[in-house]
């Protein structure tokens, strides 16, 4: 009862994902960012990252997945969410973000894990930021062995993408107590 009593107990919503290279927990900030927070939840919760890929490994930058098989397939996706950005969360080691195309609310599945403090992908005068919506609280070792897989070209990109098929095999919500 005592050890239990010192552990911080957390408000925080947890995810876990099991990659074919190890797992990374990851602590949501439901309410900094709650929309881009119910996305990535409904995600989970329908299955949709299970056997995806991290598809762009750049090492000292990021890790991006969340939205094509081992076959390079788009998977299909909910309409896209609104760029939370404006949270005050910076993109800094360890933290998720959502990835999109040049329009700010284009979101839709697709995150990457920051490799680095990555501070001009935060909201700045002129510029919409990409939103922080977790971090990895645990797993940090297999976000850096992922980024230290060697990449090239594959399926429709020129670069970047690992050489050795990076899986999500599972994505589940962490329930107190787990």
């Amino acid at each position: 009862m005592l050890a239990l009593a010192s552990v911080p107990a957390t408000a925080e919503t947890q995810v876990r994902l099991g990659t074919n290279h190890g797992p990374i927990l990851i602590e949501l900030f439901d309410d900094q960012a709650p929309a881009t927070v119910d996305n990535f939840l409904a995600y989970v919760r329908d299955g949709f990252f299970e056997n995806t890929i991290f598809h762009r490994v750049i090492p000292g930058f990021v890790i991006q997945g969340g939205g094509f098989t081992a076959d390079f397939e788009r998977k299909a996706t909910r309409a896209p969410v609104e760029n939370e950005a404006d949270n005050g969360l910076k993109n800094r080691r360890g933290t998720l973000s959502m990835a999109r195309t040049n329009d700010p609310d284009s979101a839709t599945s697709q995150f990457f894990i920051n490799l680095d403090d990555n501070a001009f992908l935060d909201r700045q005068p002129g510029k919409p930021g990409y939103a922080v919506f977790g971090r990895v609280i645990e797993g940090m070792d297999t976000v850096e062995a992922i980024a230290a897989i060697p990449t090239g070209a594959a399926g429709p990109f020129r670069q970047d993408v690992p050489r050795e098929t990076v899986q999500i095999e599972s994505a589940t919500i962490v329930e107190a107590g787990e």
